[in-house]
């Protein structure tokens, strides 16, 4: 009862929302790269909040179930195929024994999730079932996924509420060029006026050292006062440094849990997964703003998902009908 690996693609990893309380021990948080396509995967299937997923980058992964259960697809668009049909996203869809799920490279973004009504069977580890790469914990042995892999799932769990109305339209990731809000700081003082300026005017663009640890990035020289070089502390999800050669880095969800170079800004979570899902060549612009403006827009955000799940519980006009009936013939076999 679960899926077997055809094709692992690219990248394929068991992800939820990370490994919290261990960066003192030097274990990076880890988890999803793109937390809001995530939480919509689950969010789909009434699964709980931070249940596992699977990740997948640039190409995706080609599975065959061997048992029903209910998905959801979300993140980039993979071109994904249910029996050779083009199935839909952000969408609950029911598969069968022997269903066979594939996926091509992203068409847009860069970054796919599949959510599983019946849960894998994936043990925790420290509080979580993600992957840790460069550790090698958690997940599926720790490891990305191969060919022939096998997981199974934890529950039988093969029905939704309000089924019907499970659909999301939502367009994403499709541009090439993104604006991205950042904080300024911690160190924004490390580096010059002009430093600054050029960091919050120029466009910036992906290269492809690029990956679940940070995205190096390539464009204008963002100059310090003396030098980039402190001692070393802590580094959020989305902190952006700037080493001595001058280009930034924003560190993603397997970044390291230190670091000894200027950190300029810090992106707003709510732009993370515009990072998350870019390619290379793609271009970045940066936009400061304060820390009550990035507050904002995560509670607003957080609105944005509370709508969505109010939108997919509606209930159907055909449901109620089928429930209205079930009630009287209940009463009626009652007496």
């Amino acid at each position: 009862m679960g899926i077997r690996v055809l094709k692992a693609g690219m990248l394929t990893t068991v992800q939820d929302l990370g490994r919290t309380g261990y960066q003192s021990q030097g274990f990076s948080v880890a988890g999803v790269m793109d937390k809001r396509s995530f939480k919509i995967a689950n969010l789909l299937l009434d699964n709980p909040e931070n249940e596992a997923v699977l990740e997948f980058t640039l190409i995706g992964p080609t599975l065959q179930f061997t048992s029903e259960t209910i998905i959801a697809i979300t993140g980039g668009d993979f071109q994904p195929t249910i029996n050779g049909k083009p199935a839909p996203m952000y969408t609950a869809i029911y598969m069968y024994r022997g269903d066979t799920l594939r996926f091509g490279s992203a068409r847009t973004g860069s970054r796919g999730y599949i959510a599983f009504s019946s849960y894998l069977d994936i043990p925790v580890v420290m509080g979580s079932r993600c992957t840790n790469l460069k550790s090698g914990i958690g997940g599926f042995k720790g490891r990305k996924l191969q060919d022939e892999d096998y997981i199974g799932f934890r529950i039988k769990r093969r029905y939704l509420p309000f089924f019907l109305s499970r659909t999301l339209e939502l367009d994403e990731f499709d541009q090439q060029e993104e604006e991205i809000r950042v904080i300024m700081g911690p160190q924004e003082g490390q580096f010059s006026k002009q430093g600054v300026k050029t960091f919050l005017s120029e466009a910036y663009t992906v290269t492809n050292e690029f990956d679940r640890m940070g995205c190096r990035l390539e464009g204008p020289f963002i100059a310090p006062k003396d030098s980039s070089d402190i001692i070393s502390d802590g580094i959020a999800f989305g902190s952006i440094q700037v080493p001595s050669h001058g280009k930034p880095i924003i560190l993603l969800a397997d970044r390291q849990t230190t670091g000894g170079y200027a950190k300029i800004a810090t992106v707003a979570s709510v732009d993370i997964p515009k990072v998350v899902q870019r390619k290379t060549d793609h271009k970045l612009t940066f936009k400061a703003i304060s820390v009550e403006e990035a507050q904002k827009l995560y509670l607003e955000e957080e609105k944005g998902l509370t709508e969505m799940r109010n939108q997919i519980h509606r209930p159907c006009k055909e449901v109620l009908e089928c429930r209205l009936v079930a009630k009287r013939v209940a009463k009626l076999l009652n007496g």
